[in-house]
């Protein structure tokens, strides 16, 4: 313990924090603690605002769609936010630091697939570019129509039959023969007699009792001769 108490006691202290630095810390506590004030007023009163807004475009029904400014992602966060709550849909477009906006919509008046690609893809939204998506719509649909319809009737239809311009018969006798050749070949006949013993010498006709009584008898033959050779018949 005495170790420990010389080796702690040999070290430096800390620097002692003066007078001028202590206060210039809290000051700058202080202005730190003003300035996240002043931003969260400053968004308090952005947001009271938009509801402002919003509540006045909720009960005009005139309008079917609320547009704001370009704003940074902060402030069109509390729009979609104040929106969301008031029932309606928001939407962003445009391009981030330059023209990114806000649009919101009522519920009853919700923007088609064509607003919103026409909007984000920075082109200006009317009657007469829907009147255009409509029209082309319906000739897209139109020719898919008719190329369906086209692979419908070519499935249907059936394959032309080929006329040859020469008979492949008469160009070929000489290989495949005539008609009567044809027929002759067509008339099949058994042959009795293969190789020297004639095939109905090679039938048996001995009944399965009789089968097995010559074989048990041949066996015992073996048996009782070793030496003898058995000749006759197969036996299967």
């Amino acid at each position: 313990m005495d170790l420990l108490s010389s080796i702690i006691n040999s070290m430096d202290k800390p620097p002692s924090v003066s007078d001028d630095q202590r206060e210039l810390m809290k000051k700058q506590r202080e202005d730190m603690i003003r300035m996240r004030s002043e931003e969260k007023e400053k968004f308090c009163k952005f947001r009271r605002k938009v509801e402002e807004r919003i509540n006045l475009f909720q009960k005009d029904e005139n309008e079917k769609r609320l547009k704001f400014e370009p704003m940074d992602h902060v402030f069109r966060g509390i729009i979609h936010d104040v929106a969301e709550i008031a029932g309606m849909t928001a939407y962003s477009f445009g391009a981030e630091g330059y023209d990114r906006h806000t649009m919101v919509y009522k519920r009853d008046y919700p923007p088609c697939d064509d607003e919103i690609a026409t909007l984000r893809n920075g082109e200006e939204w009317n009657e007469e570019k829907a009147k255009e998506l409509a029209e082309k719509r319906k000739l897209a649909e139109k020719a898919k129509a008719a190329e369906e319809c086209a692979k419908k009737s070519k499935r249907k239809a059936r394959p032309r039959k080929i006329i040859p311009k020469t008979n492949y018969q008469i160009k070929y006798q000489h290989l495949i023969g005539t008609e009567v050749a044809k027929d002759a070949a067509r008339v099949t006949q058994t042959n009795k007699s293969y190789g020297f013993v004639p095939s109905e010498n090679k039938k048996d006709i001995r009944s399965i009792e009789q089968t097995l009584a010559d074989i048990k008898s041949k066996k015992r033959q073996k048996l009782d001769n070793p030496n003898s050779s058995a000749a006759g018949s197969p036996d299967y």
